[in-house]
């Protein structure tokens, strides 16, 4: 099993959550995080006043899938959340040893 961690811009939330639904990932966890890149932020101008942003509004996905899946999983992610813009985002993929369904008690991939 894989871990998937995708940050992505905030209004392509709904455009990766229907890809990965089209290619049968049933569950993800969303979160709403702040954070920084190579960008390092950006200036705004609020009343007349200009001002530093230094951590961006992202959206963080998280979800587990079988290790044959992983690699699709990676690609649709990566179509549907690229605007081609910097701060498209960042993908991170680890290896999960174990899962358990608390309600059933199944464990590995049937916890899924």
């Amino acid at each position: 099993m894989k871990k998937i961690e995708a940050i992505i811009k905030p209004f392509k939330l709904d455009d990766v959550k229907e890809a990965l639904n089209r290619i049968g990932v049933q569950g993800m966890t969303m979160t709403e995080v702040k954070g920084f890149g190579r960008q390092k932020g950006h200036k705004e101008i609020y009343r007349g006043a200009e001002y530093q942003v230094d951590f961006i509004p992202k959206i963080k996905i998280e979800t587990i899938v079988d290790a044959a899946l992983a690699d699709q999983v990676v690609a649709v992610i990566t179509e549907s959340a690229c605007t081609g813009k910097i701060g498209d985002g960042k993908i991170f993929i680890s290896a999960v040893e174990n899962s358990l369904r608390i309600r059933t008690g199944e464990t590995g991939k049937d916890a899924l």
